[in-house]
């Protein structure tokens, strides 16, 4: 028999709020609003909460959850995993967060070409004394155009691609695509990635025909997350990166 040090007693009786293990690589296969699957690699983070009187946590079953149970997940399935972290490790508190990459296919605005955009894309799920909160979490890269810019030239505006970040709890169904929809909606434009010289035309005058102050991306974006009945709270961020400026133009909007 080999002795469990892990289990031993603590005598220092301080609770340790979060251990477990981070920045663990594992392939995911993610369903996405349509039931699609989506294979990924997604990067994780497991803790729990530890017990005073416990010297140490259990680290390998973490990853045995990873390896022994089907990472397929939807945002809605998500909460599963956290609800076995807390079984198997025996806490009352636990904390899953998986980043992975999300690619969605686009088509063109002219010429109909389709190609693969890729977002960062991460869910957290917490569970703390039975209570359970999911947080959908997304970057969205847009293109922004400056009114100011554009109001005072004689020809042409500048233009700067900005990086729309939205943390959701949710508390009814929401899914990435969801977020993403809104982002790309109330930007001067979105992005594509491949675009034909009609299609170049098009969103080139689009962004033309909105611009945005950062201010005004928040806001915007901040109305359709306000009337989105699956939302019980979120963090919006707009960071703009400057083309005739050497930094960003940022804005936050908590709601």
């Amino acid at each position: 028999m080999l002795p469990d040090t892990q289990n031993k007693i603590d005598n220092r009786q301080i609770t340790i709020n979060k251990v477990g293990i981070k920045d663990i690589r594992h392939p995911i296969i993610y369903l996405d609003n349509n039931g699609k699957k989506q294979p990924s690699i997604g990067n994780w983070q497991m803790t729990v909460s530890l017990k005073p009187e416990v010297k140490g946590t259990h680290m390998s079953r973490f990853i045995e959850i990873l390896n022994q149970e089907n990472m397929e997940f939807s945002v809605a399935s998500f909460e599963n995993i956290t609800k076995k972290v807390v079984t198997k490790l025996d806490a009352t508190t636990a904390e899953i967060i998986v980043n992975f990459p999300l690619f969605v296919n686009k088509t063109a605005p002219s010429s109909g070409v389709k190609s693969l955009l890729d977002y960062d894309a991460t869910l957290i799920s917490k569970i703390k004394d039975g209570v359970i909160t999911t947080t959908v979490k997304v970057v969205i890269a847009v293109t922004s155009l400056c009114p100011c810019s554009k109001s005072i030239s004689k020809y042409g505006a500048h233009n700067q691609r900005s990086h729309i970040t939205i943390a959701a709890v949710t508390s009814g169904n929401l899914s990435f695509e969801d977020l993403i929809n809104i982002a790309e909606k109330e930007a001067s434009c979105e992005l594509y990635a491949i675009l034909k010289r009609e299609d170049e035309k098009i969103v080139t005058e689009r962004a033309y025909d909105n611009p945005a102050f950062v201010e005004d991306l928040v806001r915007d974006m901040a109305i359709a997350l306000n009337n989105n009945s699956n939302i019980s709270s979120y963090v919006l961020e707009s960071e703009n990166f400057e083309s005739i400026h050497n930094h960003s133009a940022y804005a936050l909007i908590k709601g």
